[in-house]
């Protein structure tokens, strides 16, 4: 059986949220790379005009480390269908 995958999430709020969310993807790309983890998938997302997000997916045995040194505000199963959509 495969490895489930977390999809773990920073959240930004306020006038500034879109852009926070862009650079905080910056240095979570940074992470991955220096850490050398399993999977290499980030990104940011606008919720609305005041709320923006960025994300990190690792595999349910990297997730504790990741959580532990990043604190993120939050996190969910990332599924296959989402795995989908960000490959179109």
């Amino acid at each position: 059986m495969e490895e489930r995958h977390i999809k773990l999430i920073w959240d930004f709020r306020g006038q500034s949220a879109q852009n926070t969310a862009k650079h905080h993807k910056i240095h979570l790309e940074e992470y991955v790379l220096a850490q050398n983890l399993t999977l290499n998938i980030t990104g940011n997302a606008d919720l609305n005009d005041m709320h923006s997000m960025a994300y990190l997916v690792v595999t349910e045995s990297e997730m504790i480390g990741v959580r532990d040194a990043l604190k993120p505000h939050r996190g969910e199963v990332y599924t296959p269908k989402e795995q989908a959509k960000i490959k179109k």
